[in-house]
């Protein structure tokens, strides 16, 4: 569904992503783990379109939306759910649903927000309420409803469980198994390791923007590098 290859991106004179190659198929969860600031972010926003690779390709059902601006990008069916959340605090949940439907036939609109509410059922109780009003969970789920309005075939996740208690991590996770379950292909950074690995069939491992090790998300798991890096060393111990 999703192939990148080669892809270098710069900060300026800060090399970001360095000769990256991963790939996504259609129903799998594929997720990117790595430190914080080694590049998973730089690397959805360069899928996404809002930043450029000098090399390489990315193609997205076989065909090439490298140099494609991200409206059309999320046309296509492939959809980002930022990290931070970047919901529209001013306007209510419904609203903020209805803004992701963007690219998607107004008369479909009221069957999609059905969906998402029966996938989030705290979003139909707070459906009127401003946003900015709503919990760090409830924006999470918000941010994520919102992806979904644009009916993605693949959607990727940024850091969805940043800032949440461990209790609402666990429903977010369990939300994304269900979204998958339903449908979506997700691509998936966290750096919640343990998480990602756990949900996950497949995983990329990114250091200093390069991909280090790739791999069966189980595998991964179990190796001792991959534990002492990222969780918290030995999982026996």
């Amino acid at each position: 569904m999703l192939r990148v290859e080669g892809i270098n991106v710069y900060y300026g004179a800060i090399h970001a992503a360095r000769q990256v190659s991963m790939e996504v198929s259609e129903g799998e969860i594929v997720t990117l783990i790595g430190a914080n600031g080694a590049g998973k972010s730089t690397i959805l926003r360069t899928i996404s379109g809002l930043l450029r690779s000098d090399t390489g390709s990315i193609r997205f059902m076989d065909e090439n939306i490298g140099t494609m601006a991200p409206h059309k990008i999320v046309e296509r069916g492939l959809a980002q759910v930022p990290e931070g959340r970047r919901i529209f605090l001013s306007m209510t949940v419904e609203e903020n649903l209805e803004m992701g439907a963007y690219t998607q036939n107004s008369l479909g609109i009221p069957d999609d927000l059905e969906r998402i509410y029966a996938l989030f059922p705290r979003l139909k109780e707070r459906r009127g309420q401003i946003a900015g009003t709503l919990s760090g969970g409830e924006q999470q789920m918000l941010a994520m409803g919102r992806g979904l309005m644009s009916r993605p075939k693949l959607l990727m996740l940024d850091e969805p469980s940043m800032g949440l208690a461990p209790i609402l991590v666990e429903q977010i996770f369990d939300t994304i198994i269900e979204m998958n379950k339903e449908g979506a292909t997700i691509l998936l950074v966290e750096q919640n390791a343990q998480m990602a690995l756990s949900i996950a069939g497949r995983a990329y491992v990114l250091d200093t923007g390069h991909i280090a090790m790739q791999g069966a998300a189980h595998d991964l798991a179990d190796n001792e590098d991959v534990k002492k890096a990222y969780l918290g060393g030995r999982q026996d111990e």
